[in-house]
């Protein structure tokens, strides 16, 4: 027993430069068959390791791998979640990069409830969908946009600001032109002028959106002025997208590059 508990004490293991504890016999890399390494390369997660992948028994050790990276190497950009600042901040971080990278196209899958949740509540500023769509517009690589279980309000926005032709939805979306919400709070004068505020935001998104569609901005502005729901094909008619989709169908990833590597 005691020689069982000293091979798994410190005294029987040795940090490698990973800090991993390996055993002292397997620290010779070039000559232990226990642990070996691969050059410089990227792994799952789509971090580089400086000292190269580490097998043990002939299986990789690192960590599990970490989907938004593996989406992000493919050029997938995904919202689930409100546009709230740290939605936006990744969003944006991720166009960014993308935009560096290549000028190859960007896919953008939404389904967001928008600035608000799903009950109505507001949680987030119409200003962060703003600068999320002129980062759309802003990027050289062209931003294909789907929708997918909910688009509402400023994320609605967000899908009729992909590039023309190449604005998707999948067939149970449903998508929801509304107005933005006040979250006025303190003196009456205050109130007054985050007032004015909402009124500019919700006429610069009736513009997006008007600009998107085709449609004259006093129109857009009827419509929002009410909850105004749209199944996919009654978005089409209205030019907020360009397409119902079911298998994904032109330039979408059917099967992203990702998968090989989750194999190995």
């Amino acid at each position: 027993l005691a020689g069982g508990a000293s091979a798994f004490s410190p005294t029987g293991f040795t940090s490698n430069k990973s800090g991993l504890m390996v055993p002292t016999s397997a620290q010779d890399d070039s000559n232990s068959p226990l642990v070996t390494r691969t050059p410089m390369d990227m792994v799952a997660g789509g971090a580089e390791r400086s000292y190269g992948q580490e097998y043990y028994e002939g299986a990789p050790i690192g960590p599990p791998p970490d989907l938004p990276s593996l989406l992000l190497h493919n050029r997938i950009v995904y919202i689930g979640m409100p546009l709230v600042p740290a939605v936006t901040e990744l969003v944006i971080a991720e166009l960014l990069y993308l935009n560096y990278e290549s000028t190859d196209p960007i896919t953008m899958y939404i389904n967001s409830s928008g600035t608000t949740t799903a009950g109505g509540q507001a949680v987030g500023f119409e200003t962060e969908a703003f600068a999320i769509a002129d980062v759309m517009k802003y990027v050289r690589p062209p931003v294909h946009t789907v929708a997918l279980g909910q688009a509402f309000g400023a994320a609605a926005m967000l899908l009729s600001q992909g590039k023309r032709g190449y604005r998707f939805a999948l067939p149970n979306a449903t998508i929801l032109l509304n107005q933005p919400k006040s979250q006025a709070r303190g003196q009456a004068s205050d109130i007054a002028i985050k007032a004015r505020e909402v009124a500019n935001n919700r006429r610069t998104t009736c513009q997006l959106i008007a600009s998107a569609c085709g449609k004259p901005v006093e129109t857009v502005m009827e419509d929002c002025s009410r909850v105004k729901y749209l199944q996919p094909h009654e978005a089409v008619e209205y030019g907020l997208i360009d397409e119902v989709i079911d298998n994904g169908a032109k330039n979408l990833p059917v099967k992203p590059s990702f998968m090989s590597q989750l194999g190995q």
